[in-house]
């Protein structure tokens, strides 16, 4: 049994919210790096070079790579051996966001009811996913999702006769529905399976992965390779402004599912696809 203080959660997130709206993961800065250098059209490969500075300049000034913070989205993957002390962990995580978005001068973008739209000024309450993992370690994942992406998101709920070419529709429906509104170019998370809030889980989950990582099951390998040619074929490019670059890549989860349904989620995220991840 090992026992961490809920201060040390707190702290990290604090950190992990200002670092993943500041600084750019090492593998988007290199897909930016190689799009623009693939990129045919002359306008796609200006709004490439222009994504490009924008992250540079965040990256040097500490300014926001997006005006659009997010809403914090926490990945808590906690050790069976691990015992929590010093407090409620969810108090604790929130704390830790309020910290990183106050200390941090992020926008607040979250309101108390989704009715009634009072900003809670410190962008908590966050969205916290938990799952319990053999060993004493916790892993933290902070992924701030703004909503011009997360709002052009989709679930769909297929028959089992629509089969996998049901699925490549759905996500192709998804992408284009969403056209420039998600600030292409977009990473797109997947998840097939499960219920129907379990696909939309996975979906987020994709997102977080390195986006130069596919799955280790064959097939889902190639459809995400398949469906990341066929969305740069559909044209919308950089910007929503045409070229050949309209998704930096396709993450796809699976997961079991009942007999009857085949629930399929997309996630779509803009091309500043945030996250930071911590091991404690």
């Amino acid at each position: 049994m090992r026992t961490v203080d809920v201060s040390v959660l707190t702290q990290n997130i604090s950190e992990m919210c200002i670092e993943a709206n500041h600084y750019l993961s090492e593998d988007m800065k290199t897909a930016f790096t190689e799009e623009q250098n693939r990129e045919q059209a002359p306008l796609g490969r200006q709004i490439l070079s222009q994504l490009q500075e924008n992250m540079e300049i965040a990256e040097k000034d500490m300014i926001p790579i997006c005006q659009d913070t997010g809403m914090a989205v926490v990945f808590l993957k906690v050790g069976q051996d691990v015992h929590f002390v010093g407090g409620n962990v969810e108090d604790a995580v929130n704390e830790g966001v309020r910290r990183g978005y106050v200390d941090g001068y992020l926008r607040k973008s979250v309101v108390r009811d989704p009715i009634y739209r009072e900003n809670t000024r410190d962008n908590t309450p966050a969205i916290i996913h938990y799952s319990i993992i053999p060993g004493d370690r916790i892993t933290v994942t902070v992924a701030p999702k703004g909503f011009g992406s997360e709002n052009m998101s989709r679930v769909f709920m297929l028959k089992p006769a629509d089969g996998i070419e049901g699925v490549k529709n759905a996500i192709l429906t998804a992408v284009k529905d969403a056209g420039p509104n998600a600030c292409p170019p977009m990473v797109v998370g997947v998840g097939i399976g499960g219920t129907f809030e379990k696909c939309a889980l996975l979906a987020k989950e994709a997102l977080t992965r390195p986006i130069d990582k596919h799955s280790e099951i064959p097939y889902v390998k190639e459809l995400e390779e398949e469906m990341l040619e066929k969305i740069n074929r559909t044209g919308i490019g950089p910007g929503g402004l045409g070229g050949t670059t309209t998704a930096l890549a396709v993450n796809i989860n699976t997961y079991a599912t009942h007999i009857a349904g085949l629930p399929v989620a997309v996630n779509i995220c803009c091309h500043v696809n945030r996250h930071a991840v911590r091991e404690i």
